[in-house]
């Protein structure tokens, strides 16, 4: 464990060095800032679209501003309100009465349910199991 934190701080400063050499480059600088801002705005973009699914959608959305917040102070700033407004929903919610909780449960599920029904995958995962229910079929006509 103490290797571990002596460690970390050389590591570090060896990204930090690499960094700043970097930057005495505009050129390579210019399209690394480039890179680190696709990159994180398509993290960030798969957070938001995965925030209703079960699973890690809000701290995919925290990656892809972590990312971004690594060349971007607008980042780093949204980054910090983020968090701290997300706990303050989520504090909020778990304060609430056990039927908040649930109604929040369902409606997210209704949600989830939903956009699988329109992006065809309720037909395709009910064909899985050898079920032809028309009323899965999308209206918008994915998946068929």
């Amino acid at each position: 464990m103490k290797q571990d934190e002596e460690e970390r701080p050389s590591r570090f400063r060896r990204w930090a060095r690499w960094r700043d050499k970097l930057r005495e480059r505009p050129h390579v600088d210019f399209v690394y800032r480039i890179v680190v801002g696709v990159v994180g705005l398509v993290v960030f973009a798969v957070g938001i679209v995965a925030i209703p699914y079960p699973g890690p959608g809000w701290a995919i959305v925290f990656i892809g501003l972590g990312i971004l917040a690594t060349e971007f102070e607008w980042a780093r700033r949204l980054l910090a309100y983020a968090k701290e407004r997300y706990d303050k929903v989520m504090d909020w919610f778990h304060e609430r009465h056990w039927s908040v909780q649930v109604l929040g449960g369902v409606i997210t599920a209704l949600f989830v349910f939903g956009t699988l029904w329109l992006l065809g995958a309720a037909d395709w995962t009910a064909e899985l199991f050898r079920r032809d229910w028309p009323w899965l079929n999308s209206p918008i006509g994915l998946g068929d």
